[in-house]
């Protein structure tokens, strides 16, 4: 896992008053602290300051980032930014300049822009939100636009890139400090655009203030986070405030779902429609899609007549969806249509690889990895694949401990639709009790009394299910731990079997009752494929 000290931040700054920023936000120093200052960069965790920074001292759940004040002016920082309770923390014996503001927090974005000189502003930007297809669209986006000759900048769930430098990514959205000084840092490494996912939680924490996207994208919404919005309509507002002229100038939204439609009538900015759904009107319409390679072929048109054919290399109805999507926003941004499609030809199509989405380790039996990790992905997931899976489809799944517990059956009923052989298992246990969170994933099956999966164990639990190609036995299993249930299925499984193993994608750390274990889904099955091989 990337510790703070990874942070990517600029060689070169340049110097800022306390004094100035002071009057530039309305913010008053504290009497009786020194009264003025140079910043240079600005940090809101002190594991990371350095000298020169502007550290930000912000509330938190179980400590006040004011005890932590000293540590980063020790480590070199020149003044702090604060609330009026960090204040009171700090009144005595604070040696450097102390600002107030009423709520930092809602300031930092625009601070620390402020501090690095709008590094945004110098940049062509996208940002995608939505609940599933923000990884593989800004993924998608970064290839378009690299293959159009620019240099690109890329920040996501699965890592940041600024040119050719590449880190692992410990947030979505970065915090605002972070994301700030690296968008400096992008604009020393002469970076030209940036594809980045926008995280609802990163827009209700103002992480991504201090920016105006150029184009905003729109994949669905699909229950997840409701542990932290609280409901679906909490949910849709705060996706819904990318698309207002404070974040984003013009917008892309997918109206393949009724949220898609709300989002497209909400949107308080310009924003062109994109549909995948026959018969859809639409600004942007997806249409002739066709079996290519791994993935799909489709033609993509515009009301106005413009019209290019290009391929995605990732399966599934959904990938064209997201393919798609990053195409038009490259378009909706300005790029000539003539130039995307040589650019595409030239990069036979949408074909950049998308660490842990859909990423295929071995063809007999077929494994891949996807992170689905909802409803709504694991059914899209499972049905990308069924189309293409001559023997048997399994599954390895299981949910997340502490987050959304109202979906987990939902969850368990998707597996049962979509695949031949279900195995259910942990993902991030976290502070709760992993068997707890797994049978309230095997309710939603059907199934009360599971197999284990293990060799000699007996008759596995079974339910009938239905779907379009009539009614079939499907096999639950309860595995546990994860590593073992991997490795399980996959020496369950005939030569042309598919198994999915979904929930955890890129991920190399499992955390189960506040520690860190290293797992990673894909070492695990490939360490379940040579032992077949044996």
């Amino acid at each position: 896992m990337t510790s703070p000290i990874d942070r990517i931040r600029p060689a070169a700054t340049t110097a800022r008053q306390v004094s100035d920023l002071a009057v530039a936000f309305g913010l008053t120093i504290a009497p009786g602290q020194p009264a003025d200052a140079a910043v240079t960069c600005v940090a809101s965790d002190n594991r990371v300051a350095q000298p020169g920074d502007l550290f930000v001292a912000l509330p938190g759940a179980r400590a006040h980032g004011a005890q932590f004040a000293a540590d980063a002016v020790g480590r070199g920082a020149t003044a702090i930014l604060t609330d009026a309770r960090g204040a009171e923390l700090l009144a005595v014996g604070s040696t450097v300049p102390v600002i107030v503001a009423d709520d930092p927090r809602a300031i930092l974005g625009s601070v620390a822009a402020w501090v690095l000189g709008n590094p945004a502003e110098g940049l062509m930007t996208f940002g995608v939100t939505g609940t599933n297809g923000k990884t593989t669209t800004t993924y998608q986006l970064d290839h378009l636009l690299r293959a159009l000759g620019w240099t690109g900048g890329l920040i996501g769930t699965v890592e940041t890139r600024s040119g050719d430098r590449v880190i692992a990514s410990t947030l979505t959205t970065p915090e605002a400090a972070d994301l700030q000084a690296l968008l400096a840092a992008m604009r020393e490494d002469h970076v030209r655009t940036l594809s980045m996912e926008v995280s609802s939680h990163a827009l209700a924490q103002h992480r991504v203030d201090g920016i105006v996207f150029g184009v905003a994208g729109f994949t669905n919404l699909t229950q997840d986070h409701l542990d932290f919005h609280g409901d679906f309509e909490s949910y849709f507002a705060t996706k819904a405030d990318l698309f207002t002229p404070a974040r984003a100038r013009r917008g892309v939204v997918t109206v393949d779902d009724p949220w898609g439609e709300r989002m497209a009538e909400a949107a308080q900015i310009p924003v062109a429609t994109l549909t995948t759904l026959p018969g859809k009107a639409a600004d942007w319409v997806v249409t002739d899609v066709a079996p290519h390679g791994t993935g799909s072929a489709f033609t993509l048109t515009h009301r106005d007549g413009r019209t290019l054919r290009t391929s995605t290399s990732l399966p599934g109805g959904y990938n064209v969806a997201n393919a798609a999507l990053a195409v038009a926003m490259v378009l909706e941004g300005g790029s000539d249509i003539r130039d995307v499609t040589d650019a595409l030809a030239a990069a036979d199509g949408l074909s950049a690889t998308v660490p842990g989405r859909m990423e295929v380790l071995a063809t007999a039996p077929r494994v891949v990895v996807d992170f689905a990790h909802n409803t709504e992905a694991l059914e899209l997931s499972l049905a990308a694949l069924r189309p293409t899976t001559t023997g048997r489809l399994a599954v390895v799944f299981g949910a997340t401990g502490d987050r959304d517990p109202g979906k987990r059956p939902f969850m368990g009923a998707a597996a049962v639709h979509g695949a031949d052989v279900v195995y259910v298992t942990d993902d991030d246990p976290h502070d709760e009790d992993p068997g707890k969170v797994r049978t309230e994933v095997l309710a939603g099956t059907g199934v009360t009394d599971p197999g284990t999966g293990a060799p000699g164990s007996g008759t596995p639990g079974t339910v009938e299910a239905a779907d379009d190609s009539g009614s079939r036995t499907v096999e639950v299993h309860e595995v546990a731990p994860r590593a073992d249930a991997i490795r399980t299925a996959i020496l369950a499984a005939g030569p042309d079997d598919t198994v999915l193993v979904a929930g955890r994608g890129h991920e190399t750390i499992q955390e189960i009752a506040g520690v860190d274990h290293e797992l990673d889904d894909r070492v695990e099955a490939r360490a379940a494929l040579a032992a077949r091989g044996a």
